[in-house]
C-alpha cells in the first residue's frame, strides 16, 4: 500500500502527526498544520501502527480519535461530520468521495453552516467553497462546532480514505482548536477581501475601445502626428541619428497612448 501519512514518534513519549512533508515547498510555501501530543493513548497507538507497518503485519485500529486509512478513516470521519450541529470549517485540496459529499449535503440541509477552503468535485451539493489565497493548500483539516478538530493527511476522497496509509488525529483541546479557527477565519477573510477589491477595481477598457484606440494610432492619426511634431520641436536643430529618432518618437507615442487610456478610463467611470 502507498503511504501518504506524516508521522514522527520521539522516544515513545512524543507524537507528531502532520499534514505536511519535510520539504521547503510544504513548510515555507504551503498551508499545513501539525498536532504535537504526549497523550499516552495517542503515542501507544502510533507505535502500534508503526511497528505493524515496518513488520508488514496487519494493523487493526482500536482508537476512534486516531484516524487511520484504510483502517477506520471512512467511518470515523463520516461520523465526525454527521455529528456537526452548527458549523463545519474544512480545509481540503479536493473533496470527492460520494458518501462524504452526501453526509455534507445532509448537514447543510439540516442548517449546519459549512465553509470549505479548497475544492469540491462536480458533485458539489451547493457547498460554499473558496480557494486558498497566497499559499499552496496542503492540509486536511475539519473543525466541528468550534470545539473539536481533525488534522491529518487524508483528503475526503476515495483513494485517501480506502487505499493509502494515512494518519490523522481528532483533538478537543481548546488552545489547539482555537488556533485552527483563527487561521481558517483569516484565510477565509483574506480571500473575501481580494474578491471585494477586484469587484471595486476601476472599470476595464473594453475590447471595442482598444480596437478603436489601435485605429486611432494609425500612422496618419492626429495623435501620432502630434507626437512627432512634439519631438521635432523639442529637438529643434539638434542632430539625431535614425536609432535615436525611433526611440524618441516611440517614447512620445507611448506617453500619448498612456494619456489617451487614462481619458478612456475616466470616461468609462463617468458613464457608469
Amino acid at each position: 500500500m502507498r503511504y501518504h501519512d506524516k508521522l514522527m514518534i520521539i522516544d515513545r513519549r512524543l507524537l507528531y502527526v502532520l499534514s505536511f512533508n519535510f520539504t521547503h515547498l510544504d513548510i515555507d510555501h504551503s498551508r499545513g498544520f501539525g498536532i504535537v501530543t504526549s497523550k499516552v493513548k495517542f503515542v501507544h497507538e502510533a507505535v502500534k501502527l508503526f511497528e505493524a507497518d515496518t513488520a508488514r503485519q496487519p494493523y487493526t485500529p482500536t482508537l476512534d480519535s486516531f484516524v487511520v486509512s484504510p483502517g477506520n478513516a471512512r467511518n470515523v470521519l463520516a461520523a465526525f461530520i454527521h455529528k456537526a450541529q452548527k458549523q463545519l470549517l474544512i480545509y481540503d485540496p479536493l473533496i470527492a468521495d460520494a458518501e462524504i459529499l452526501r453526509v455534507l449535503g445532509e448537514r447543510m440541509k439540516a442548517g449546519v453552516e459549512i465553509r470549505i477552503i479548497g475544492q469540491v468535485n462536480n458533485r458539489n451539493p451547493g457547498l460554499e467553497v473558496r480557494n486558498l489565497s497566497g499559499l499552496r493548500l496542503h492540509t486536511r483539516t475539519i473543525i466541528r462546532d468550534r470545539r473539536q478538530a481533525f488534522v491529518g493527511s487524508q483528503s475526503l476522497r476515495r483513494a485517501e480514505l480506502d487505499s493509502r496509509r494515512e494518519v490523522g488525529l481528532i483533538v478537543h483541546e481548546a488552545n489547539a482548536v482555537s488556533g485552527l479557527i483563527r487561521t481558517f477565519e483569516a484565510d477565509w477573510e483574506r480571500k473575501q477581501t481580494e474578491e471585494q477589491q477586484r469587484s471595486q477595481a476601476k472599470p476595464r477598457v473594453s475590447k471595442r475601445a482598444v480596437k478603436a484606440l489601435v485605429k486611432e494610432l494609425s500612422p496618419l492619426s492626429p495623435m501620432v502626428e502630434e507626437a512627432v511634431k512634439q519631438v521635432t520641436s523639442d529637438t529643434q536643430s539638434a542632430s539625431l541619428n535614425l536609432k535615436e529618432m525611433k526611440e524618441t518618437v516611440k517614447e512620445a507615442v507611448q506617453e500619448a497612448v498612456r494619456e489617451r487610456v487614462k481619458e478612456m478610463v475616466k470616461e468609462s467611470m463617468e458613464a457608469s
